[in-house]
Formats: C-alpha cells, sequence, structure tokens
C-alpha cells in the first residue's frame, strides 16, 4: 500500500511539474511584459504562502501583501532601475510590521522572493532567454535526479535535523545530473567551458534554498507551504529550489560578466 501511495504521488508531480515546464517555456519564449507578469504572480504567490504560514490565524492579510509583492515585482521591472531596491523593500517591511511572531524571518525571506522574482524579469531581458531555460532545468535536473536517488538508493541523511528526507545519494545525484545539463549546452551553444562546474554550483544553491524552505516549515510546524500544486504542496514547496538558485546566479551577475548566451 505505500508503494501504490508513493507512486500516485509521483504521478500527481509529474502531471504539475509538465503543466509548470508549458507554461513556464511558453512565457520565458515570450519574454517582456509576459514573463514579467508571471514572475510577479509568483512572487506574490509565495509570499501569500509565506503569510499564511507565521500568520495562520489571519486570512485578509497575507492576500493583501501577495497583491502588494506582486506589484510591486511589476513595477520594479517596468521603471528604471534606481527604484528597484525600495519597490521590493516596501512589501517585505511592511509585511514583516504585521507579522505576529518571525518578524526578520518574513521581512528576509519576502525579500529574497521578491528580488529573485524582480531579478529573473529583468535577467530576461538583458541577457535572453538561454540562460534562464539552462537555469530552469539545473534546477529541474537537481530535484529529479535528488528524488529517484533518494527514493531509490537512499543511504545517509544530507541534514536530518532540518530536512529529514533529503540523502546524500540524493545530493549528489543533483549534482552530477546539473553538471550534465551544463555539458550538454555547451554543445549547441556559445557557452563558455565552466559552464558544468557552474551548473553544479547552481545545484548546490538550489539544495540550500531547498533546506531552507524545510526549516522555515520545520519551525512553523506545516508540512506544506500550500497546496496549490497538486503533489507539491505550494509554490514555495515547488520553487523554492529556483529561489536558491536565482540568487545565486543573480549575485554572480554582479560581480562577473555575463555574456548574452545563444543557440
Amino acid at each position: 500500500m505505500a508503494v501504490r501511495g508513493s507512486w500516485e504521488d509521483l504521478s500527481a508531480r509529474l502531471i504539475s511539474a509538465a503543466a509548470m515546464a508549458v507554461v513556464g517555456v511558453v512565457l520565458i519564449a515570450l519574454g517582456g511584459i509576459w514573463f514579467a507578469m508571471l514572475a510577479a504572480a509568483v512572487s506574490g504567490l509565495m509570499v501569500w504562502e509565506l503569510g499564511r504560514m507565521i500568520a495562520p490565524q489571519d486570512r485578509r492579510g497575507p492576500v493583501a501583501l501577495g497583491l502588494l509583492s506582486g506589484g510591486a515585482v511589476l513595477a520594479a521591472w517596468a521603471l528604471p532601475g534606481i527604484y528597484a531596491l525600495p519597490l521590493l523593500a516596501a512589501p517585505a517591511l511592511v509585511g514583516a510590521g504585521q507579522m505576529p511572531r518571525d518578524r526578520v524571518i518574513y521581512g528576509a525571506y519576502a525579500l529574497a522572493i521578491l528580488v529573485a522574482g524582480y531579478g529573473l524579469a529583468s535577467f530576461r531581458g538583458d541577457y535572453g532567454m538561454v540562460w534562464l531555460i539552462w537555469l530552469v532545468l539545473v534546477v529541474i535536473a537537481t530535484d529529479v535526479a535528488g528524488y529517484f536517488a533518494g527514493r531509490f538508493i537512499g543511504g545517509p541523511k544530507f541534514w536530518p535535523r532540518v530536512s529529514p528526507k533529503k540523502t546524500w545519494s540524493g545530493t549528489v545525484a543533483g549534482w552530477v545530473s546539473a553538471a550534465l545539463i551544463g555539458a550538454i549546452f555547451l554543445t549547441f551553444t556559445n557557452a563558455g567551458r565552466d559552464l558544468p562546474w557552474i551548473s553544479v554550483a547552481l545545484s548546490f544553491a538550489s539544495q540550500m534554498g531547498d533546506v531552507a524552505e524545510s526549516a522555515l516549515k520545520r519551525r512553523m510546524g506545516v508540512k506544506d507551504s500550500s497546496s496549490l500544486l497538486p503533489g507539491h504542496g505550494g509554490l514555495l514547496d515547488r520553487f523554492d529550489g529556483l529561489l536558491g538558485a536565482a540568487l545565486l546566479m543573480l549575485l554572480v551577475a554582479q560581480v562577473v560578466y555575463v555574456p548574452e548566451v545563444r543557440f
């Protein structure tokens, strides 16, 4: 019976993942306002989930904060860059002031979500869609390889106190799969030879994003951030890895030259 449940869970995960992949790829390809609206909507929903976890008794507050946050991401993308940080910081600070507890955690996590959402929308416009497709595939490969390696190989836990399901076999499998994605992209793009090890670094950042969200859920005493996505829980559960990888990629882009990569 347990085996059957595990495969039913896998089926729901795959269907949800396929639907999200189709929507994501189409809007990444369209770029511009279409991808910016996707980034804003996802950011707003993630902030809503964050607010619900910290203040579960408040039904209206998290909704308002989610709408405000999504609007801030879209406004920051549309306006000159000098306005971005104040626009993104404002909803995080306002929301932190409304939380009944863990205000610093809320403010820091909400700001990370908004910076990542704005950064991805801007990155698509500045550097083209290939970088984003590579980033998303690295995160997906890390998650899928970790899922299967953890289930079929198992072994010692990576960080049992924070993320009891994550194993070392799944963690290493994620690194290997990310390196393969980088190597594959070398065959049909003009990306540099450093891409495989950069992919591994982003894979690790993705895993740390997952660990951070696991720690948050354990602190709040919840299993999932919400029930929006069948088989995955909420958007934070699904995109925690992308959040970590995106923040690292955006940080790297501030200190090194990032060329536009073409097919």
